[in-house]
């Protein structure tokens, strides 16, 4: 689903109420959801942003199947592409959320993966954060005037502004990968040694490699400097056994123009025993 600005496509009536209640209407003083620590909110504040609303968004998706063979390592690309369009899709409504807010990015963005008992080949994709706004209408959001999102926490988003860089995007790669299993042969090679399995080793190595390349992608295409806080996860979401995905997330991030330099750290003695 394509980002529209202002856009409410996809969203439950009920969120749309909630989101026009908590901006204030009728006289009605506006109410902000977070779901930010203490430190956090206060953190976020001290650096002149306010937190606006809890937002969400949420996509049922149904996965499809892939043949794959049995001793031959591969990537499922059917499997990765379900796993990137129901994220974007779950992102674009969170997204959608905090724009109808007014919000000029969000933190603290969590994706997760629920499965259900209503089948094995389908899942719900969720993406939620706290939506917050710059008091003095800072030009935070992105190029194309989305909210920008970010996984940093309230304390390591404040550092970041403070050392001059801002978040552009949450950005990703995925690759649901087959791992080859070994033949009869090959295990009877291995029985009692202390030695490599090339094929394994080969296998998730190229899948963390792809996952990464993608998440690197997606930072130039915005016009990120670098990614803070990358890491790769690694699940099988119920698939067979010899099936994973890897998938790689991280703040995108560009340095702030007219930013003034870091502080030198000062030393801290503690007088504790």
């Amino acid at each position: 689903m394509p980002y529209t600005q202002g856009s409410f496509e996809g969203l439950p009536e009920a969120a749309r109420q909630r989101l026009t209640e908590m901006r204030g209407t009728d006289g009605k003083r506006g109410l902000f959801t977070s779901d930010l620590s203490v430190n956090e909110f206060l953190l976020c504040q001290e650096a002149n942003f306010d937190p606006v609303g809890l937002v969400m968004g949420s996509s049922i998706y149904h996965i499809g199947f892939q043949m794959q063979k049995m001793f031959q390592s591969q990537e499922l690309q059917v499997l990765t592409q379900a796993m990137y369009e129901a994220r974007e899709l779950a992102m674009t409504r969170m997204e959608e959320e905090a724009d109808v807010l007014g919000a000029d990015g969000i933190v603290g963005v969590r994706l997760e993966v629920n499965r259900y008992a209503w089948g094995a080949e389908m899942a719900e994709f969720m993406a939620i954060g706290t939506a917050i706004k710059h008091r003095g209408g800072g030009k935070y959001r992105t190029v194309d005037n989305r909210p920008f999102t970010s996984d940093l926490s309230g304390q390591d988003f404040w550092t970041l502004l403070k050392a001059g860089y801002q978040p552009l995007s949450l950005v990703m790669g995925a690759c649901v990968y087959h791992v080859a299993q070994q033949g009869m042969l090959q295990s009877m090679k291995t029985v009692g040694k202390n030695v490599e399995m090339p094929n394994f080793t080969q296998a998730l190595y190229d899948a963390r490699e792809l996952a990464l390349s993608r998440m690197q992608a997606e930072a130039e295409r915005v016009g990120a400097a670098g990614i803070v806080g990358a890491q790769v996860q690694e699940k099988s979401h119920g698939w067979d056994s010899h099936v994973i995905e890897y998938f790689a997330v991280g703040t995108a991030v560009k340095p702030i123009e007219g930013a003034p330099p870091v502080a030198e750290p000062t030393m801290t003695l503690s007088l504790n025993d």
